[in-house]
């Protein structure tokens, strides 16, 4: 069925499938629990597709998925789900909502029990992904009350929304949308629990999140005549550590970008846009000489790319991601200290970090700042970019960077951090022959 997904995204796929899969996803990214939890989807004949009340979520089955007819008779072995009145009330007020999704996340669940909402400002992307986030009064759940509260948040023209000392709710087109702005709230909720932990969070600006980054609009394509042995096991290699990013919550299923040089002039790219929880080999664009692959839109990041490439000769792999920890520092004035171990300097080195505007627009600063003694910059409220001789270097330096900021964060909740000192660097950069 991956295959299927991977070429025809959700097109031609029943609601029921739909509604497993995303699930299915929301399970194992620990954004709801066995009983917690419910979506939806409207067919085109008015008909609603809804999980069933009091069914595992964690292993749901076509058969246990309820259809409600427009006419209201219900067909399915089970009862819809008990919150299947706020379902109806958002199709009810809404005519372009045709998904609904509904759980509780913990990050999400705390800023819903805070009376507050997670700041969409604090990266780039989230405010477009997300839009506005309304806070709805708490009601009882499964009640008309609670259906009107959220309605009338939709009604105003918000599509997601937090509910008082409950979880949240996202509406869209279709449901993988639906799941995206789910998934990219409760990412940017979980990066902001850690991040008030190091101090003060700087969002982006009104005049900043404006900015619109350096694209390469207008790109001549190409159509390769071959695919040659070594780019066939390259696209394979990526596309494996793109799945892995994926289930490691280092990346989500829109953000993240893969790079790998295939010669001076020559590499492959993530696509825009594109799950990255199924990436394939074919959905992998190839850039040569400037130019991409007939048919397939790259990574907005490309520009980035290009220069990182065209500046070090030696740098083959390049990743950009927002993992959870990581972004604490990133959007905090804190900087981490990659010596605490030494597996991770040796590794991480000395992390640089650039500007918000330098991360938009000026690629040959961060070409520049990037080499063998940097492998690592932070782009404040943007990201980090790893680099590596290959990917599965680059891949390494990113799940340890990952780890350290973890651990570092725990540090500072027990008190102190001991990092190493002078003495103890030089030894690790004359054993391991470090650059400086």
């Amino acid at each position: 069925m991956n295959e299927f997904i991977i070429k025809d995204g959700f097109k031609y796929l029943h609601p029921k499938d739909q509604i497993i899969l995303i699930m299915e996803r929301v399970y194992s990214y620990e954004m709801t629990t066995t009983s917690g939890g419910n979506i939806s989807i409207k067919d085109e004949n008015g008909d609603i597709w809804v999980t069933p009340s009091g069914v595992d979520k964690g292993g749901l089955t076509r058969e246990d998925i309820v259809c409600v007819k427009a006419d209201g008779t219900i067909e399915g072995r089970h009862k819809p789900s008990s919150e299947y009145p706020f379902h109806l009330a958002i199709y009810q007020a809404r005519d372009d909502i045709k998904a609904v999704l509904h759980a509780h996340p913990p990050a999400l669940v705390s800023f819903s029990a805070s009376g507050m909402v997670p700041n969409t400002s604090l990266m780039a992307g989230v405010k477009d992904i997300c839009g506005e986030i309304d806070f709805v009064p708490y009601a009882l759940p499964g009640s008309e009350q609670l259906g009107a509260n959220i309605a009338e948040s939709f009604n105003k023209g918000f599509d997601t929304v937090l509910l008082e000392n409950h979880g949240t709710v996202t509406g869209s087109c279709n449901l993988f949308d639906a799941f995206k702005q789910f998934e990219t709230l409760d990412y940017t909720a979980r990066i902001q629990i850690k991040a008030t932990a190091l101090g003060k969070i700087t969002p982006l600006s009104q005049e900043e999140l404006a900015i619109q980054p350096v694209h390469l609009n207008d790109v001549e394509s190409f159509s390769p005549s071959h695919i040659n042995s070594v780019e066939k096991e390259l696209r394979f290699e990526m596309s494996r550590f793109i799945q892995r990013s994926y289930q490691q919550k280092l990346i989500t299923s829109t953000e993240g970008t893969f790079a790998q040089r295939l010669s001076e002039h020559e590499f492959l790219i993530t696509p825009h846009g594109e799950d990255r929880k199924y990436m394939s080999p074919d959905n992998l664009v190839l850039v040569k000489n400037g130019q991409c692959e007939t048919g397939k839109v790259p990574s907005f990041a490309l520009a980035m790319i290009q220069a990182v490439f065209a500046e070090n000769p030696n740098i083959h792999s390049c990743i950009i991601a927002h993992p959870p920890n990581l972004m604490a520092f990133n959007v905090t004035d804190t900087e981490l200290d990659s010596k605490i171990i030494p597996e991770a300097y040796i590794l991480m080195r000395d992390i640089k970090k650039v500007s918000f505007v330098t991360s938009m627009r000026e690629m040959q600063t961060i070409a520049h700042v990037l080499g063998e003694a940097s492998p690592i910059c932070m782009l404040q409220n943007n990201g980090i970019i790893v680099t590596g001789n290959n990917m599965l270097q680059a891949y390494d330096r990113l799940e340890v960077s990952e780890f350290t900021a973890k651990a570092v964060l725990d540090s500072f909740q027990l008190g102190h951090v001991n990092a190493m000192g002078d003495e103890e660097i030089s030894e690790l950069k004359q054993a391991f022959n470090l650059p400086d």
